[in-house]
């Protein structure tokens, strides 16, 4: 509880919104019997089953470990080509390997059948030989053996080499190597699989790989792995019995080059699998566990991908598609002591019994109503056999925990105990994960929910990248340099550390933190406050009480300069919410701070400042104080979701009507507010106003100091009609005593100084700018 109160204080501050006071919790009975339900129906479908498989193991943890717990890094490790004898012929198949410990439990060699392959014969030194290889990596594996004396000698399809039978190099180590039978055992058999890769022919061992496994299981093999849970060979592993698989390498290969076997030893540095919760190396070995069979589900499965709407669309016609496309059965148990017990009980005499919910163990032995579900108490909980009489106990086992994890959106509402909320509630309309989650949450919550319900829990997705150090690395709390919200948003506040995350990138895609972008975020709604105590401040003093009115009445009240950044404050709202119907947050956060920073700050506060500044009554102040009162209200609404503290301090000093501005209607863009022509026409005189400061700055003529005159040759109508009809607003900020549109060719007389605009400085359309810089 301690750390779930953590967790929720650092989320609150954060600004995340959610049912605080009721968090679902894995650990609860309802949660845990919610688990045993979607197991029940597995089982129901006779899709539950137990079998012995090769899979990732953790020998720390002594346990399985889910693809999606899969850490990788870089690892040097052996890079060892063998040669396995051939019988009855003075050649050897060459096989080349990472893993020198997996070779006590080698059962058969692989070769691709659409390969060539060229039989070499090669000295160096002392030694001579002649080997199987790959024909195009002949040359390739030579120079890396540093054999410069080698020919082929003959060459075969590899369909030709099957059924081509070797002599196990470890034999004697290994005795029970000789116990095996099989019409594939030590023989080469053949498998697509093998790729062209180093030698081209692949050494095989059961009890170590998915791949071999399926290999193995299909030709009748038996599936050897002598390891035990710990990650040591067992008394099966003959010589090596005892020691680690790390330990076993160095005995293996000294072995191996006692025996004429050892080819070549050298080292490899590649990206190797780790447990993600202990960054011991995983190891696969044979072992029983209980499977949901979601490879029988498949179909549906990718028909849900389909149907689901994914942002971006790659994360699921692409990522998720192919996971699930190439997926295997669902390992559900793990052989730990903390987390869902398994609800399988089993008689000695193998007759099994799957409870869906704890109203099934009424009566048992040892159980109470209301007990806690997890070990040790439900471990006391012993029925009677229905079918022998015999006493039925629990499995040790507990669920895999993205099994949890896949149950969340019905567990977290109760069900099947309870149905009120969760026929209200679910599906849930839109989840959000990590990219990682393709193999991860999103994985397990579709094939849990297609296994439930026949259909995914969740109808819309949206996929988000990662945030990387400066220097573009993965940050790491174990490493030391994992950066923290408070960190970051200890200078800057947190809403200054949404705002950057949300407009760096698109929501899917990675980016560097970078300090100088928090400091441009955090400026950006400084700026902002800055307007708003400015507006706020001066109604107060004036004493300015906003009321509720229509667009038609708010838009009679105003000027042309405020009729403009209400018409501006649609666009805004038209094209946030385009931009967050699509999840393309970053496209509606630059927005808002385009209008923030370009419209609002300097230009419309820029225009009313001195109506703000004018003592007594006065309908134009009144109207900026209209305009700005609507504006900064609506941004409130805007900001909400994404800068949810400024958004609510602003709200509740512009005397919001709600309690909150989160309990405020998304705001809708009011046409009769809208003036397309009005914006066109002040985009213009912006941009002469801009074009005057350039000329000004140009001759060193400070913008306080008024001109007599400014003189524009138009390029077209429009732009005449638009600097005719905003004429004071183009007088008043490009300081100006008169304004003068005339045609080309005009005389302006002697004592006139022209200076013409390049055209590109202020739009090809606008024409050349003439003012009169003398007498002013």
């Amino acid at each position: 509880l301690e750390r779930l109160h953590l967790q929720t204080a650092n989320f609150k501050r954060i600004g995340v919104w959610m049912d605080w006071d009721n968090p679902y919790m894995t650990i609860t009975n309802d949660y845990i019997q919610s688990a045993w339900w979607t197991l029940y129906q597995a089982h129901e479908q006779g899709l539950l089953e137990r079998a012995k498989r090769a899979l990732e193991w953790c020998p720390r943890c002594e346990t399985p470990v889910a693809a999606a717990e899969i850490e990788f890094w870089d690892e040097t490790d052996p890079s060892i080509y063998v040669e396995f004898p051939v019988v009855g012929r003075d050649e050897s198949l060459l096989i080349w390997t990472t893993t020198p410990w997996t070779l006590p439990a080698n059962l058969a060699v692989a070769v691709n059948p659409a390969f060539t392959y060229a039989r070499v014969r090669y000295r160096r030194g002392d030694r001579e030989g002649t080997v199987w290889v790959l024909e195009e990596n002949v040359a390739s594996v030579m120079e890396e053996a540093a054999i410069e004396e080698f020919e082929v000698v003959s060459k075969a399809a590899g369909q030709d080499l099957e059924g081509l039978e070797y002599r196990h190099p470890l034999a004697e180590d290994v005795p029970a190597q000789t116990r095996f039978e099989g019409d594939w055992v030590h023989r080469v058999l053949l498998s697509d699989t093998v790729t062209r890769e180093f030698t081209g022919l692949v050494h095989i061992a059961p009890g170590h790989g998915p791949e071999d496994f399926e290999i193995g299981r299909k030709r009748g093999m038996d599936i050897f792995s002598p390891i035990d849970g710990t990650g040591r060979f067992t008394e099966e592993g003959g010589k090596y019995a005892g020691l680690s698989t790390n330990e076993a390498n160095e005995v293996i290969m000294a072995d191996l080059e006692a025996r004429g076997a050892l080819f070549l030893r050298g080292e490899i540095v590649h990206r190797y699998g780790h447990c993600w919760r202990c960054n011991t190396s995983i190891l696969y070995r044979a072992t029983d566990q209980w499977f949901v069979r979601v490879t029988k589900v498949k179909d549906r499965m990718l028909a849900e991908v389909d149907r689901v709407t994914w942002t971006p669309d790659w994360a699921g016609s692409a990522r998720q598609h192919d996971w699930v496309e190439n997926l295997r059965d669902w390992t559900v148990s793990r052989q730990r002591y903390w987390g869902i017990p398994i609800p399988i009980w089993e008689c000695k005499e193998g007759h099994m019994r799957v409870i869906p919910s704890a109203a099934e163990l009424q009566g048992a032995n040892g159980f109470v109503e209301g007990m806690d579900l997890h070990r040790p108490w439900i471990d006391e909980v012993t029925m009677a056999c229905g079918e022998d009489g015999g006493e039925m106990r629990r499995i040790p086992d507990i669920l895999d925990v993205w099994f949890d994890s896949g149950v969340a959106s019905w567990a977290s509402l109760g069900y099947p105990q309870h149905t009120e909320v969760f026929d209200e509630w679910w599906p849930a309309r839109w989840i959000m994960e990590g990219l990682d989650q393709t193999r991860g949450w999103f994985y397990s919550q579709l094939g849990a929910g297609v296994v439930s319900f026949d259909r995914s829990p969740y109808d819309s997705v949206l996929m988000h990248g990662w945030v990387w150090s400066p220097e573009g690395e993965a940050f790491s709390k174990s490493r030391g340099d994992a950066l923290t919200p408070e960190e970051s948003a200890a200078e800057y506040g947190m809403d200054a550390l949404r705002f950057y995350n949300l407009k760096a990138a698109a929501p899917w895609d990675d980016f560097a933190f970078n300090w100088d972008e928090l400091r441009n975020a955090h400026r950006a709604l400084n700026i902002l406050w800055n307007v708003h105590r400015f507006a706020t401040l001066y109604m107060a003093l004036d004493g300015f009480q906003a009321e509720a009115v229509s667009g038609t009445q708010l838009k009679e009240r105003l000027g042309a300069e405020d009729s403009w950044i209400l018409s501006q404050l649609q666009v805004l709202i038209e094209e946030v919410s385009a931009h967050l119907a699509v999840y393309d947050l970053h496209k509606a956060a630059r927005a808002l701070e385009d209008f923030i920073l370009r419209d609002l700050s300097r230009w419309y506060v820029r225009l009313v400042r001195d109506r703000t500044w004018t003592q007594g009554e006065s309908s134009e102040k009144t109207a900026a104080y209209l305009a700005l009162h609507h504006v900064l209200l609506q941004l409130a609404r805007l900001l909400a979701p994404l800068t949810p503290f400024v958004a609510e301090a602003m709200y509740r000093d512009l005397d919001g009507p709600l309690l909150t501005v989160h309990m405020e209607d998304w705001p809708a863009a009011d046409p009769i507010l809208r003036d397309s022509t009005l914006e066109a026409q002040m985009t213009v005189v912006r941009e002469f106003v801009e074009a005057v400061g350039k000329l000004r700055q140009a001759r060193n003529y400070k913008l306080r100091w008024p001109v007599a005159r400014c003189a524009i040759v138009p390029g077209d109508r429009e732009v005449a009609k638009a600097l005719q009809a905003l004429r004071t607003t183009f007088l008043l900020q490009a300081n100006t005593k008169d304004l003068q549109v005339t045609e080309p060719g005009a005389s302006w007389g002697d004592r006139t100084l022209q200076i013409r605009v390049d055209r590109a400085a202020i739009g090809q359309r606008y024409g050349a700018l003439l003012p009169d810089i003398e007498g002013a």
